[in-house]
C-alpha cells in the first residue's frame, strides 16, 4: 500500500536524515520502523503524510504519488497518533475526537456518531467522553489519541512513539488494544519506536534503520531474530535473540494431567506441590505440601509468574515452566481454566522434534 522509492531527505544545514530509502509497506498490517535516535525513522514516517517533504524520490500510496494531493487533504485522510496524545486541553474527549470529521466537513451529528463509536473502540466509556484531558490518566489520554485517529475511518494510521510516555503495564495494555483494533478494522499501521521489544511484539513487518537514514533490514520479527542481516542488526536486536525467537515458534506440546485443589480441601501430608484453583477451575497458585497436610488455606498459596494458554508459543510455555515454583508451567484453556502443566524439558523436546 505504501511505497518509498529512493526517498532522500537532506536539510538546509547539509544533514541527511534519510538516504535513498526504498521500502514497500504492506497494506492491512502493522509495520514498525525501529532504530537508534537520529536514524531517520520519524522523518520517514512524517514524509508519508507530507509533514516533512522529501528532497528527492517518491512516496506512493496505492500507486498514487502523495505529492500529487494537497497536503492538508492528504493529512486528513490519514490517522496520526503522537507521543502523549497531543490533545486540545480546552476541549472534551468527545470534541477532541470529532476534530478530523469536522475538518472534513461532516455535519455535527455524523461527526458525533463517528467519534462516539471510535471512543468505544478505543476502550473508553461514555462518561469519559465528557471529561477533559487533564481529568484522564496518561494511558487514557493515549486511547483518546487513538480514537481521534480512527474517527474518520482512515485506511492508514501513523503512530510516532505513541506508548513511550506510559508505564510498562499500561503500555502492554495499549499494545494489546492496538493489535485488536488493527485486526478488527484491517487498517494499515505504520509505527515508530526506539524499543526493539515493542517492535518485535507489535510488528507484522519490522524495518530496522541505521544512522544516516539507511535501511539495515526489513523482515518479519521471526526472520530478524533468526537471521539478522549484519552485526548492526544483531547488536540492535539483542544478545538473547535465540530465546526471544521462541516467541514465534509454534510447538506441539500436550499438557500433562495435573491434580488441582480448591481452598478448604484437604491435602495429604507429603503431597509435594499442589495447584490451587478457584471454583471455576482457574489457577490461584501453588502450595508446597511436602511438609504439611490438612485443609488448603489461602496463606499457603504462592502466586506464580507466567500462565500459558493452549497453542501459545514455545517461549511462553517455557517461561511458564521456569517461572513456576514447582517448575511445572500451568496451561489454561480459552476460559482460563487449568487443562494441565508442562515441564521445561517437554518444550525443549518438542523444539528438538520440530527441528529434525
Amino acid at each position: 500500500m505504501i511505497r518509498f522509492d529512493s526517498v532522500t531527505k537532506t536539510y538546509d544545514d547539509g544533514t541527511t536524515a534519510v538516504d535513498e530509502l526504498s521500502l514497500e509497506i504492506p497494506g492491512g498490517r502493522i509495520t514498525v520502523l525501529v532504530g537508534p535516535s537520529g536514524c531517520g525513522k520519524t522523518t520517514s514516517l512524517r514524509m508519508i503524510n507530507r509533514m516533512v517533504e522529501p528532497t528527492s524520490g517518491r512516496i506512493l500510496i496505492d500507486g498514487e504519488d502523495v505529492s500529487d494531493r494537497p497536503a492538508a487533504q492528504l493529512r486528513r485522510s490519514i490517522g496520526y497518533v503522537i507521543q502523549q496524545a497531543g490533545l486540545f486541553p480546552h476541549r472534551t474527549v468527545l470534541s477532541n475526537v470529532m476534530t478530523v470529521p469536522r475538518l472534513l466537513g461532516w455535519d455535527r451529528a455524523r461527526a458525533r456518531a463517528a467519534a462516539t463509536e471510535a471512543i468505544e473502540k478505543a476502550g473508553l466509556t461514555a462518561q469519559q467522553a465528557g471529561r477533559y484531558p487533564s481529568q484522564l490518566s496518561g494511558g487514557q489520554q493515549q486511547r483518546v489519541g487513538v480514537a481521534r485517529a480512527l474517527a474518520s475511518g482512515p485506511q492508514i494510521v501513523l503512530m510516532d512513539e505513541p506508548y513511550s510516555a506510559v508505564d510498562p503495564i499500561v503500555r502492554a495494555e495499549l499494545q494489546d488494544e492496538l493489535r485488536r483494533l488493527q485486526g478488527e478494522l484491517g487498517i494499515t499501521v505504520v509505527l515508530v519506536t526506539h524499543d526493539i521489544d515493542e517492535a518485535l511484539s507489535l510488528g507484522d513487518m519490522v524495518a530496522v534503520m541505521r544512522y544516516g537514514g539507511h535501511l539495515a533490514q526489513f523482515a518479519t520479527p521471526a526472520e530478524l531474530l533468526a537471521r539478522p542481516a549484519d552485526d548492526f542488526v544483531a547488536s540492535f536486536v539483542g544478545k538473547d535473540r535465540g530465546y526471544r525467537a521462541l516467541g514465534f515458534a509454534d510447538v506441539a506440546v500436550s499438557p500433562r494431567p495435573e491434580r488441582t485443589v480448591r481452598l478448604g480441601e484437604a491435602v495429604p501430608a507429603g503431597s509435594g506441590w499442589v495447584l490451587a484453583v478457584d471454583d471455576a477451575g482457574r489457577p490461584l497458585g501453588w502450595a508446597d505440601a511436602r511438609s504439611w497436610g490438612g485443609p488448603l488455606t489461602e496463606s499457603r498459596v504462592r502466586r506464580f509468574g507466567t500462565i500459558a494458554r493452549l497453542g501459545e508459543s514455545a517461549r511462553l510455555l517455557l517461561d511458564a515452566a521456569l517461572s513456576s515454583p514447582s517448575r511445572r508451567g500451568v496451561v489454561v484453556d480459552e476460559h482460563g481454566a487449568v487443562v494441565g502443566t508442562v515441564l521445561a524439558d517437554d518444550v525443549l523436546d518438542a523444539l528438538d522434534a520440530r527441528s529434525t
